[in-house]
């Protein structure tokens, strides 16, 4: 099974399961915790999900999933940037716990960069860290300005990731941050890695899938795969996506197959600001 490992040296999932938009509708709740329940089936493991998804909802839902369950998921959530002071981040850590039914979230992110300071909401996560309420650390959303202030702050190195819209519509990041982060050793867990959909309609993606044998959203998701130290996190409350999502963890594309995707969807030729959703 595609793993990828984390500075700490510990191998996750390669290919996990988002929640964004769940937790919003009560009478979907049932039909997404299955979902999730059958993404473990499969071992789809990393579970993501953020305190900002439905103010709570999602995580509540994941908690309900994991009943049981806990020791077989990879449990992610995200704090919001206005909670990200040290003693904010403590707080609303101790509010996810109580929502995912845990005593531990395995890694625990800023949800992106907001006006406290980095070294405050670091402090924060040790802080967590030091009470074996967090595993692991990272961040979310951060551009590579970001990433180089947060190496320049104490215990900043500890970030265990960051997790970027990245698809292959949205490859900005190749230009130099992706580069930086395997460079210092952090993975990219990737968001919307299809696009909340949007390339399941792409012709030229259809066209490529037809022609070697795979769905559209397999096409897609095996192409994040096949970046180095990455993790895609798609969300699915379907089991038949679920089982397709699965599959593609065992495409691998030839150099001649990445080429055409490249045609398809050109990589970066300049720096470009980071693209966010």
């Amino acid at each position: 099974m595609s793993t990828v490992r984390l500075p700490s040296g510990e191998q996750v999932a390669a290919l996990g399961q988002g929640t964004w938009y769940m937790g919003e509708d009560p009478h979907a709740r049932k039909v997404e915790i299955a979902a999730l329940q059958a993404g473990l089936d499969l071992g789809l493991s990393l579970i993501d999900t953020a305190e900002m998804y439905a103010e709570g909802g999602a995580e509540e839902v994941v908690g309900e999933a994991l009943a049981g369950r806990r020791a077989q998921a990879f449990l992610v959530s995200k704090v919001y940037p206005h909670n990200a002071s040290r003693e904010g981040v403590v707080a609303a850590c101790e509010r996810s716990l109580k929502r995912l039914r845990t005593d531990r979230i395995d890694l625990y992110l800023l949800h992106w960069r907001g006006e406290h300071p980095l070294a405050e909401t670091v402090a924060g996560f040790e802080a967590l860290q030091a009470a074996g309420k967090i595993r692991h650390w990272g961040v979310s959303n951060l551009d590579l300005a970001d990433m180089k202030a947060l190496w320049r702050v104490s215990g900043g190195t500890g970030c265990a990731a960051n997790q970027l819209l990245y698809n292959l519509g949205r490859r900005g990041i190749e230009w130099d941050l992706h580069p930086w982060l395997r460079e210092h050793g952090v993975p990219v867990m990737a968001y919307s890695p299809i696009e909340q959909a949007r390339l399941l309609r792409h012709a030229g993606l259809r066209a490529f899938a037809d022609k070697h044998g795979c769905t559209v959203a397999q096409a897609a998701l095996a192409w994040v795969l096949g970046q180095d130290g990455v993790i895609a996190i798609p969300k699915s409350a379907n089991a038949t996506h679920l089982r397709e999502n699965a599959a593609a963890r065992e495409l691998r594309f030839t150099p001649a197959q990445r080429t055409e995707l490249d045609a398809l969807f050109p990589p970066p030729r300049r720096a470009t600001p980071l693209e966010m959703l």
